[in-house]
């Protein structure tokens, strides 16, 4: 019994002391929140935004830096090996979920970071030119099933581009000539320039395209239309439900950081998402705030390994 008595009352000073770190002295000087892009990009975009906004609800700065390179693995690699102090954030893409599937190798493990929380979500919007005789999902299979084939250009291999159309390919059928780009606005600009037929990419990428009359958009595929894009309809809605990818980003921590400060740190991005200021700043480049528990950003990861998993194993995805 009195063992017993040591265990709880040790377990119980644990508990206080964990959640004073959090209420009472965390955070104590500024944070970092590193993004595995380079500046400009959609995840530094939504970093900053979120990061101006968490920082008002707990009272100290939080200071973008971007570590890009590998796809983002320099800068999870730097966050996974930073103190777990609640002071080093990692802002994610997908490829944090990607990467170790089509890499032969990684510096870090995956438990070396934990979910913290899911920031938004921007649907991949799938677009020809403006002036593709092709006006829906249903007009671009049809020239995937034509004797040549659909070109579709993608920002690499395991980009968000090649998934969508190694989803196509698999639910679909046809020939798809899948050609990589270094980036996802050189697929684009090839799409523009009709050096290839078609691309997916973030709305936030090609919805100023759109607007200015160099490309059509003919789906989401998300699981529900946007209010940048409200004609535009999904996949769903064409009959694909199982063409469904976004470009989300999410925050991460290094492994051992104290649950008091993930949950205060997780409040305050939701705070911060839920805030009319960072809606009407992300909503119209369609970039849709998705505020949420901890535990919800990791079911959202775990059903996103499962799902794209099977497409890597199915196309042989490798790292270029």
């Amino acid at each position: 019994m009195s063992r017993f008595l040591k265990i709880a009352f040790a377990l119980i000073a644990f508990i206080n002391f964990n959640c004073a770190i959090a209420d009472n002295v965390w955070p104590t000087h500024p944070i970092k929140f590193i993004v595995g892009f380079g500046p400009g990009g959609a995840n530094d975009l939504v970093a900053r935004t979120v990061a101006e906004a968490a920082s008002k609800q707990l009272g100290q700065p939080i200071i973008v830096e971007n570590k890009p390179g590998a796809g983002s693995v320099l800068g999870a690699d730097f966050v996974a090996k930073s103190p777990p102090d609640g002071y080093t954030f990692f802002v994610s893409a997908g490829g944090i979920v990607t990467n170790p599937m089509i890499k032969a190798s990684m510096p870090y493990k995956e438990g070396d970071l934990v979910p913290v929380s899911l920031l938004t979500i921007s649907p991949s919007i799938v677009v020809v030119s403006a002036d593709s005789k092709m006006n829906n999902l249903k007009d671009l299979l049809a020239l995937a099933h034509e004797p040549n084939g659909l070109n579709f250009s993608t920002a690499g291999t395991g980009s968000t581009p090649h998934f969508v159309a190694e989803m196509l390919k698999v639910k679909a059928g046809g020939k798809y000539e899948i050609i990589p780009y270094k980036s996802g606005s050189e697929g684009m600009v090839a799409v523009i320039s009709n050096q290839v037929d078609a691309t997916s990419e973030a709305s936030v990428v090609v919805i100023p395209q759109i607007q200015g009359g160099k490309l059509k958009a003919i789906a989401s595929t998300w699981n529900k239309r946007i209010a940048a894009l409200p004609n535009v309809p999904t996949t769903k809605e064409q009959g694909y439900p199982e063409v469904l990818i976004g470009h989300w980003a999410g925050v991460f921590a290094p492994k051992g950081t104290p649950d008091a400060i993930l949950d205060k740190m997780n409040n305050a991005i939701n705070a911060a998402l839920n805030s009319p200021s960072v809606q009407a700043r992300l909503t119209p480049q369609g970039i849709e705030p998705a505020p949420g528990s901890r535990a919800s950003f990791s079911k959202f990861l775990a059903d996103e390994k499962g799902r794209l998993s099977p497409i890597v194993k199915r196309a042989n995805m490798k790292e270029d």
